[in-house]
């Protein structure tokens, strides 16, 4: 009778393994509103990845058109002050969001999740100074806080990420921290501690990869906020130094002449909101697959 049982209980966990597969990618991926950020985002990698074969212009050169030139079949979205190519400019600025984005996001969240791990698991002593130090960085909104750090830094992308980095590292210590009070009262952690586990194990191995779901669904939300972080910073000219192909410095440079040449400031601005749509509707997508109390469709 066992060896009949073993192979059944098997195949069922296989079965429940494919139908929760099944599930998520019935959820995910039957939103109109998820697919057309899923196709932006696809769209936007790749011109970033194939950049130099795309841009017609070489984006820093300036004097390849008149200055101010109207769009045309030479240059599609005409040219800035200085003469450069404003496509070339927006194709090479996918590039700059990108890596500011995923770098920043790589950065804060694994400070972040360390920490907020290790507040909720220790308590006592090293929980409240953990905490505290969160919540006095929570007191300001990001944006603020990336300001006041680029401010302090200086001009230039490593700055830029840096304080973007800082200020996002709250967010995720904050949620990795209930998460971690919720996890660890279930009854393997319990076990795992009689059996003589270690702390670090017991986090690594244990709760970092039950609190797994809900990360992945913040980090894809974040990488649209960051990218607007970073282009708010450009916008004000404490992010990208010249001439430094940003999508925040392209608006606030084309603003001066919306009058006598739009396209300046719509396309970069277009871009950013397209990007943050793109990010914001698969992490919303991504929560409802992930998360089990959202089993409908939104």
């Amino acid at each position: 009778m066992a060896d009949i049982q073993t192979p059944t209980m098997g195949f069922s966990e296989n079965k429940a393994r494919g139908s929760e597969w099944k599930r998520f990618r019935r959820v995910f991926f039957a939103r109109g509103a998820v697919m057309i950020g899923l196709i932006i985002l696809v769209l936007l990698f790749i011109v970033a990845i194939f950049a130099p074969f795309l841009a017609p212009y070489n984006p820093y050169i300036p004097g390849v058109a008149p200055s101010l030139a109207k769009p045309s079949s030479h240059h599609w979205l005409g040219a800035d002050l200085l003469g450069r190519d404003t496509l070339s400019r927006l194709i090479y600025g996918s590039r700059t969001a990108l890596m500011v984005g995923f770098i920043a996001v790589a950065i804060g969240s694994a400070i972040g999740i360390t920490l907020g791990i290790v507040a909720g698991f220790t308590r006592g002593f090293v929980n409240a100074i953990i905490m505290r130090a969160m919540d006095a960085m929570m007191c300001f909104p990001m944006l603020i806080l990336s300001l006041v750090i680029a401010a302090l830094l200086g001009n230039g992308i490593v700055n830029v990420i840096i304080a973007l980095s800082i200020s996002s590292i709250p967010i995720y210590a904050r949620v990795v921290y209930g998460l971690t009070l919720s996890i660890k009262e279930n009854d393997y952690i319990l076990a795992q501690k009689s059996l003589g586990s270690g702390s670090w194990r017991t986090m690594l191995a244990h709760i970092l990869p039950n609190a797994f779901p809900p990360l992945i669904v913040i980090v894809t939300m974040q990488l649209g906020g960051l990218i607007l972080a970073e282009a708010g910073l450009s916008f004000l000219g404490i992010g990208i130094k010249p001439p430094g192909a940003a999508w925040g410095a392209m608006v606030n440079e084309g603003y001066q002449y919306l009058l006598r040449s739009p396209v300046l400031s719509f396309a970069p601005g277009l871009a950013i909101m397209l990007v943050v749509f793109a990010f914001n509707m698969v992490g919303d997508g991504l929560r409802d697959a992930l998360d089990p109390k959202l089993r409908g469709l939104l």
